[in-house]
């Protein structure tokens, strides 16, 4: 029993520095940025095979909507790595601040160099918050797309629909500005539409925009948590910033109210 006390104290003094708050932000980011990113590459490459199959057989017609497309892909590369990287950050930035407050009367004191990155990464997250905002945005309109598509297909295939010629329904892709107006044949009527949206690419390439969608989103909410723990963090800091120099003003005044004292008794015995 003797043994496992110092063992349980230790346990539960490193439990105690750990900032829940960061972790549980921190796997929100990872798990919404992973969720955008993968779901987001697979499905950009198959809404360029069902257009490259079905709405635009020329391939000069959307050379440029591939550059775009596989441009995009880079960028999620990057926006994966950099968010790897950025949530480990603000992990290690949510320890330095627990152990920071939690030792507010020992002798760790906070920097001024400390704080400030403390406020850059309230700026900075502040920024990101808003361009993922965006692109959130963003990330719902392929969704959008696909969806009045598969309504279009799910109104065909009802049984109270009354249809003299399902040929007369179309999809015409180039009104949203994927393709240019002169690509070939550029829309999709009736059984054509009918068997675009059986196949596996569109069912697949769905269902992921709305996956990667609800990822952005996540990765929304998890850098609004971030902002207010590090915003709550910057005030702890400065908080104790300005603790720490009252106290080193009262045990200066304390020294120099005991020398004082000190030199005040020497004179009377001097005098006796």
């Amino acid at each position: 029993i003797s043994l496992l006390c110092p063992i349980t104290n230790c346990c539960i003094k490193c439990l105690g520095g750990v900032p829940y708050a960061s972790l549980v932000a921190t796997i929100l980011c990872f798990c919404g940025v992973a969720l955008f990113c993968g779901c987001g590459h697979v499905a950009l490459t198959g809404t360029l095979t069902i257009l490259e199959n079905h709405f635009s057989k020329i391939t000069a017609d959307h050379a440029m909507l591939t550059d775009i497309i596989q441009l995009m892909q880079y960028v999620i590369y990057g926006i994966a790595s950099f968010f790897f990287l950025y949530g480990i950050i603000l992990l290690a930035e949510g320890f330095y601040t627990t152990s920071a407050v939690k030792e507010l009367h020992s002798e760790f004191k906070t920097t001024v160099c400390g704080r400030c990155i403390s406020g850059m990464f309230v700026f900075l997250t502040y920024i990101l918050g808003i361009a993922w905002l965006g692109v959130f945005g963003f990330s719902a309109v392929p969704v959008f797309l696909f969806y009045n598509m598969w309504s279009t297909c799910a109104a065909m295939r009802s049984p109270m629909a009354n249809l003299t010629s399902i040929d007369s329904i179309c999809v015409d892709v180039r009104q949203y500005g994927i393709i240019p107006w002169n690509a070939t044949p550029g829309k999709a009527c009736g059984s054509t539409l009918g068997d675009i949206c059986n196949t596996s690419e569109f069912y697949l390439s769905y269902h992921l925009y709305i996956v990667a969608c609800a990822g952005a989103g996540a990765t929304v909410i998890a850098l609004i948590h971030y902002l207010m723990i590090l915003s709550a963090n910057w005030a702890y800091l400065k908080d104790a910033s300005h603790l720490h120099a009252y106290q080193d003003i009262k045990m200066k005044e304390e020294r120099e109210l005991q020398d004082i004292q000190s030199r005040s008794k020497e004179c009377l015995n001097s005098y006796s």
